[in-house]
C-alpha cells in the first residue's frame, strides 16, 4: 500500500499548492491513497462544505482535522453527512462526526483515524486509551492502520507514536504547521514523523501573515489574523506499506511553488 500523507492545508494558497503539485506527485509515487489535514483550509479557519468538495475532487480521499475543525459553523452539520471527514476520536461523547473511516483502495480498506493531543490544546479524553479502542475495531478489518494526531508538543506526539508501534502502519504529527525532520520506521513497524508540516504561504509565519504576528507578539494586544500571500509550500509524507500493514519506508515530501 502506497500512502501519502499532506499537512495542514492553509487557506486558499494551501489549496492551489495541492491543485499544483498533487498531479506531479501523483505521477512520481503514485499513491494508492492521500490524506490531508483540511481543518485551516478555509480562509486559514476550519472548513466548509464547499472547501472540502474542492479537495476530493483533487484527488484528496481521506480529510482530518483538529481543533479548528469547528471554526465554521456549517462543519457542525456537514461532518455528520461525510464520513470522509474525521474530527479527533478524543473528543467528548456525542460531537458530531465521525472519527474512524475505512477508505476502499484497490479491494482492500485502509483505516484512516483521528486524535488530538492535551498539552497545551484542551480538555480532551485520553488520545492513548481512544487509540486503544479504534486499533482494535480498526484490525479487525484491515491490516492498513493510519492516524493523524493533531497537537502541539513533540513530546506528547512522538510518546503516541511510540505507543502506536506495531499496531499502526502511519502515525504522523500535524497542527505546528512546521515539518520536522525526523521520519523513520520505528522497531515494530509503525511510519512516524513528529510533524507534516503545511500546505500554504512559505513566507508567513505559520500561514499567517507576518507582520499580525510580529505585532501580536510586541504590542501583546489583539489583531486580525489573514491568510498571507506570497510563494507556496507543499508539505508530507509517503509512505509504503507491506501486506501485512508493516511500514517499509517513509519519505519527506517538500515542494514549493510561486502563487
Amino acid at each position: 500500500m502506497r500512502i501519502l500523507l499532506l499537512g495542514d492545508i492553509c487557506g486558499r494558497p494551501g489549496r492551489r499548492v495541492l491543485r499544483d503539485r498533487l498531479p506531479q506527485i501523483r505521477s512520481d509515487y503514485g499513491p494508492d491513497v492521500v490524506i490531508a489535514n483540511g481543518e485551516n483550509a478555509a480562509g486559514g479557519f476550519g472548513l466548509t462544505a464547499k472547501v472540502a468538495e474542492e479537495l476530493f475532487e483533487m484527488g484528496v480521499h481521506v480529510i482530518t482535522g483538529g481543533n479548528h475543525l469547528w471554526d465554521q459553523k456549517e462543519m457542525v452539520s456537514y461532518i455528520a453527512q461525510e464520513p470522509r471527514i474525521l474530527r479527533p476520536a478524543n473528543y467528548p461523547p456525542g460531537t458530531p462526526g465521525n472519527s474512524l473511516y475505512f477508505a476502499p483502495v484497490n479491494g482492500q480498506e485502509v483505516a484512516v483515524m483521528s486524535f488530538i493531543g492535551r498539552v497545551f490544546m484542551g480538555d480532551f479524553d485520553c488520545p492513548f486509551r481512544r487509540f486503544d479502542q479504534l486499533q482494535r475495531k480498526a484490525a479487525e478489518r484491515t491490516p492498513f492502520i493510519v492516524v493523524d494526531f493533531h497537537g502541539e508538543a513533540t513530546s506528547e506526539k512522538q510518546a503516541f507514536g511510540w505507543f502506536a508501534d506495531g499496531r499502526a502502519s502511519v502515525v504522523v504529527g500535524t497542527h505546528t504547521h512546521v515539518p520536522t525532520s525526523d521520519q523513520r520506521v520505528l522497531p515494530a513497524g509503525t511510519a512516524f514523523t513528529t510533524d507534516l508540516g503545511m500546505c500554504g504561504p512559505r513566507d508567513g509565519i505559520l500561514g499567517v501573515e507576518r507582520d499580525a504576528i510580529i505585532k501580536k507578539f510586541r504590542s501583546q494586544l489583539p489583531v486580525r489574523f489573514t491568510v498571507a500571500k506570497g510563494p507556496m509550500q507543499l508539505c508530507g509524507v509517503f509512505v509504503v506499506v507491506d501486506n501485512a500493514g508493516r511500514a517499509e519506508s517513509i519519505k519527506r515530501i517538500y515542494l514549493e511553488a510561486e502563487e
